[in-house]
C-alpha cells in the first residue's frame, strides 16, 4: 500500500472531474441548438466543485466527511460520480459538434 501526499491527491481528482467542454442552449433561426463551448477558468472550477459537492452528497447512509472520502477516492481513481457528470458533458458536447459554427453569435 503506497502513502500519496492528500494534497496531491486532490489536486489530482479535481482535475479528473475538470471539465474542458460544456453545452450552452442557443436560439438561432427558431430551433434551439446545444452550442459545444470550451469552459475556462473561473467556471471550470466553479463547475468541479459543484459537482464534487453533488456526487458526494448523492452518497446516502454515512456522514459527509464519509461521503467526501469516498467521493474524493473516486474520483482520483477516475471513477464516480462527478467523473461521470464530466464524460457526460464530453460526450454531449462532441454529439452536438456539428453546431459548433453557431457559438460565434
Amino acid at each position: 500500500l503506497e502513502v500519496k501526499n492528500p494534497l496531491d491527491v486532490f489536486e489530482q481528482a479535481m482535475k479528473n472531474i475538470q471539465p474542458q467542454m460544456e453545452v450552452r442552449s442557443r436560439r438561432v433561426g427558431g430551433a434551439n441548438y446545444q452550442i459545444p463551448f470550451e469552459v475556462k477558468g473561473q467556471r471550470q472550477n466553479h463547475l468541479t466543485m459543484m459537482w464534487f459537492v453533488a456526487a458526494a452528497r448523492s452518497h446516502k447512509g454515512m456522514g459527509m466527511a464519509d461521503r467526501i472520502a469516498v467521493e474524493l477516492t473516486d474520483a482520483y481513481n477516475n471513477t464516480g460520480i462527478a467523473v461521470k457528470k464530466r464524460e457526460d458533458n464530453h460526450k454531449m458536447a462532441e454529439a452536438n459538434r456539428a453546431f459548433a459554427h453557431f457559438a460565434r453569435f
